[in-house]
């Protein structure tokens, strides 16, 4: 199946992080390679790097890119800083990151990320390692409880672990099908007409599945201690959870003093590390939307760095 990726708020993104041709870029989520053709066109003597831990993106976005002054790195973006190290680039003019799952791993039906076809539990980014299948039949139900209701902010999450344990104890959770099945008879018949039950949960397993939000906090943390002063961080989230990590993490780069409030001078002595280049993130207009629907819920953030 050919790799695809329909790039979300484009020129939005790679504006927000583009400073100078001449300079050197990380794209930490590549996927199909939009957002990092883009940028690679407009450098003139710069360079790109592009992780992805997913090899599938790796090779297609290599076809997509050739020719461009582009490193392809086939990794998970929480080791940028030891990535950045090993190819001897000690600091970053710009950063760009898409969270959004790329539509290849969704529209294609064994990599196991979607409710919407039968195929084998899988949900893993990298193809290797832990998969969806083992967790939903080795979690215990405090687990299970535990990752539906903060990964999914899933209030059926008691019931559906409930659901889960219960179904595994007769035969092993197999596939996507059987699993969004058992989701659908653990919630009420007046919850399952309201939207399909299985988007929350899906998303919960697939987010412990890879430690999305920990390579998160480990990747804006460690991005922004490698951007020059003047560099600029772009990142486009897709649900509350990572919008809400992405809104604090740049909160506190841009904070200063950190004082109690009845300190009649400042001896922290700690001064802002950013400043927001978007007040209020920016979302795709009318157009993107209806050329894309899967768009509706991206959010972009910028920051610049001001200080080391």
């Amino acid at each position: 199946m050919e790799f695809r990726h329909t790039t979300v708020l484009l020129k939005e993104t790679v504006d927000g992080a583009f400073s100078d041709p001449k300079g050197v870029y990380a794209d930490l989520t590549t996927g199909g390679g939009g957002h990092s053709l883009e940028l690679a066109e407009r450098l003139s003597g710069g360079r790109l790097i592009c992780f992805d831990q997913d090899r599938e993106a790796i090779e297609a976005a290599g076809e997509r890119l050739k020719g461009y002054p582009v490193t392809f790195v086939q990794r998970n973006f929480r080791e940028i800083s030891a990535v950045l190290d090993e190819l001897g680039v000690n600091a970053l003019d710009g950063i760009i990151a898409d969270l959004g799952v790329s539509s290849h791993q969704l529209d294609d039906a064994e990599r196991g990320f979607s409710f919407h076809n039968d195929a084998p539990l899988d949900m893993r980014m990298s193809g290797e390692g832990f998969s969806a299948r083992d967790l939903v039949n080795e979690y215990s139900f405090e687990e299970l409880r535990r990752i539906l209701y903060e990964y999914g902010e899933e209030k059926f999450a008691p019931k559906i672990a409930e659901g889960i344990v219960k179904a595994r104890g007769n035969s092993p959770i197999e596939t996507t099908g059987e699993l969004a099945e058992i989701i659908k008879k653990s919630v009420p018949a007046a919850y399952r007409r309201e939207k399909n039950p299985c988007r929350k949960s899906f998303q919960a397993i697939r987010i412990e599945v890879n430690g999305e939000l920990d390579a998160l906090e480990q990747a804006l943390a460690d991005g922004f201690d490698r951007l020059k002063t003047g560099g600029r961080m772009a990142v486009i989230t897709f649900h509350s959870l990572e919008d809400r990590i992405v809104k604090n993490r740049f909160k506190e780069f841009c904070t200063g003093c950190t004082c109690p409030p009845e300190f009649p001078v400042c001896v922290c002595g700690k001064l802002p590390r950013g400043s927001l280049r978007t007040k209020k993130p920016i979302v795709p207009g009318g157009a993107e939307l209806s050329e894309n629907p899967r768009s509706r819920s991206a959010k972009l953030r910028v920051i610049e760095k001001i200080r080391e």
